[in-house]
């Protein structure tokens, strides 16, 4: 009796353990139907498809770099060619004001000089003014006379000693340089050196020559009968003038007075100052450079566009006006 309910109760076990296994995989099966299948994803393949997109856009992004430097080359060349068309023009300009100023018209002869005449007056007076006006100390920061900015407190002259100026306009050097002292009553300093960096007294080399009436006769008596090596172009003296005396806490106006440039780049040349002539916060050069342009070569002989002393207008022109300063193409040399 009592091993038929031993029996009975191993099998009512052995049935409930069906039913759960059961109801468990029907469970399984149930959620199966419910959930929506989603295909397995392909982890290889999803990492190529990366690797192309990458590519794409790599090779993308060397043409688009190649086009922007090609760009920037094709901008530059015209850049270029634009600064030359420019400075061409500006050499032209200069042989047509030569040529007119060469050849006047016999019938406008005496009204020219009527004219000229008129203005000259005009002019002087004007100066005048303008000197006795500075000599009472009422000058202001930024003074102009006859377009040249006289507000530096050091003047530097940078002469071209060269035997075609002291051979041919001497004089007229002489004349520019008294000129010049006599739109600066009094400065703190001047210097004089020429196109070469040589300067006129070698003991004040590096530093500047206290201002006073009987320095200033020294200055252009010396100058009268002064004789230094020099290659004609004005550079070395430019380069010299700035480097010994540039200062930033210092106005300092710098005056080249010369007939011709030898070299064969104005752009080097203007690269090199503007390297050395640092400009203050406000943008401007702490050196001016004023030029004066001696038409020596000029006389009894047709300007060409690349002679040198049309080269030398084009440097001096272009230096002025990237320094702050004037440049004055004489029309004689007497």
């Amino acid at each position: 009796m009592s091993r038929r309910k031993n029996r009975r109760g191993a099998e009512d076990a052995s049935l409930s353990f069906l039913d759960i296994i059961c109801c468990g995989f029907g469970a399984i099966v149930l959620l199966l139907v419910i959930v929506k299948p989603s295909p397995p994803v392909v982890l290889e393949e999803s990492l190529i498809q990366d690797k192309g997109q990458v590519r794409a856009l790599q090779e993308r992004l060397f043409e688009i770099r190649g086009q922007v430097n090609y760009l920037e080359t094709d901008l530059n060349a015209k850049q270029e060619q634009l600064g030359v068309d420019q400075r061409r023009v500006a050499i032209l300009r200069s042989e047509f004001d030569v040529l007119n100023s060469r050849k006047p018209s016999a019938d406008d002869a005496g009204a020219e000089d009527t004219t000229s005449a008129e203005d000259l007056q005009i002019a002087l007076q004007t100066l005048s003014a303008e000197l006795k006006r500075l000599l009472k100390g009422r000058k202001s920061n930024n003074e102009f006379i006859a377009g040249v900015p006289v507000d530096s407190e050091y003047i530097i002259f940078v002469i071209d000693s060269s035997g075609s100026m002291t051979g041919g306009a001497w004089g007229r050097v002489l004349a520019e340089v008294r000129n010049t002292l006599a739109i600066y009553p009094t400065v703190k300093g001047i210097q004089v050196m020429n196109n070469e960096g040589i300067y006129m007294f070698p003991q004040f080399r590096g530093k500047f020559m206290p201002d006073s009436p009987s320095r200033r006769r020294q200055i252009v008596q010396k100058l009268s009968t002064w004789s230094a090596f020099s290659t004609s172009s004005p550079v070395g003296g430019i380069t010299s003038a700035i480097r010994q005396h540039y200062d930033k806490n210092k106005k300092i106006s710098l005056y080249v007075l010369g007939d011709d440039f030898q070299g064969r780049s104005v752009r080097r040349v203007l690269k090199i100052v503007e390297e050395l002539n640092k400009r203050s916060r406000q943008g401007d050069t702490l050196v001016r450079i004023h030029s004066v342009g001696f038409p020596v070569h000029l006389l009894g002989s047709d300007p060409g566009i690349n002679s040198s002393h049309m080269r030398f207008a084009t440097l001096m022109r272009e230096l002025a006006e990237q320094n702050n300063g004037t440049f004055i193409g004489l029309n004689n040399v007497r």
